[in-house]
């Protein structure tokens, strides 16, 4: 099953990659390397790389880390039905669609109507409205913001599976060695849910260099192409200007890119692995 519908067609978009492809005509030219220095060449893919960059950089900071130390603190409410209702609370947003938390967002980043700006007015702090979506510095940080909130819920409630499997007995020691619940976090916690640590980062940095839906949603990678991400830009390629090469060249760059990161990842997971 995975050599069929996961090797084979990775093997067919590299064949792809090196062709001029015509999808209406059906017209296919050998050109060799020439989509991908096309591709060095195009200022808009390396906006989007540094887009997915940015998108990365953050996800780590909030659903990686601050997901940890939120699942940290929900674990050390002393009620058990206190904990699972967090636990639910925080979870909510995961279980809403992309595509509908991308409308939702769309419609509070409303220049005129939208709720942050006014919200922003309501404190006093009108100069800082603005069209979160329509100025090219802030559209693609408003569209990682929206993505942490989506998926910040879920990241807390596999770190909170982590923590749950570490032995009280060692909390207990630590508690009788006079160990405060800060180092007690970081001498105790933070080592034993590292293999959890590692497989959040994995899946954290390939989902932001996958992103798609909520840019397609929210901006399809305006104002003057200033949110566009790997993803959307490979959709434009493929089905704006019908030059499948390059979209598929595209695609064999984010595949490489991810490959890299999460074999980079998984060696340093591996060599600093704690176990009890």
């Amino acid at each position: 099953m995975l050599a069929i519908f996961v090797y084979w067609p990775l093997l067919q978009n590299i064949v792809f990659s090196f062709l001029k492809w015509n999808i209406y005509s059906g017209d296919q030219t050998f050109v060799g390397v020439d989509n991908y220095a096309e591709l060095a060449q195009d200022p808009i893919f390396w906006k989007a790389l540094g887009n997915n960059t940015w998108y990365a950089a953050i996800s780590i900071v909030f659903q990686v880390f601050g997901a940890l130390v939120l699942a940290a603190i929900v674990e050390s409410v002393r009620s058990e039905r206190w904990r699972k209702a967090f636990r639910a609370i925080y979870f909510i947003p995961s279980a809403i669609s992309l595509t509908v938390a991308g409308l939702l967002f769309y419609f509070i980043y409303q220049p005129q109507t939208g709720l942050l700006n006014v919200f922003l007015a309501n404190l006093g702090l009108g100069q800082f409205s603005q069209a979160w979506l329509g100025h090219e510095g802030t559209a693609i940080f408003a569209i990682i913001a929206m993505s942490q909130w989506q998926g910040f819920g879920y990241s807390v409630l596999l770190f909170s599976v982590a923590l749950q499997r570490i032995p009280q007995e060692l909390y207990e020691a630590a508690n009788l060695d006079g160990v405060g619940p800060v180092r007690r976090f970081f001498q105790v916690s933070l080592p034993l849910v590292r293999e959890m640590t590692g497989l959040m980062m994995i899946v954290t940095i390939s989902g932001a260099f996958q992103v798609f839906n909520e840019v397609m949603v929210m901006t399809s990678g305006g104002p003057n192409n200033s949110s566009q991400v790997l993803g959307t830009w490979l959709y434009h390629a493929g089905f704006v200007t019908n030059d499948f090469g390059s979209a598929a060249a595209i695609g064999v760059a984010i595949f490489i890119i991810t490959l890299l990161l999460a074999a980079a990842q998984l060696g340093y997971s591996r060599k600093r692995r704690v176990e009890w």
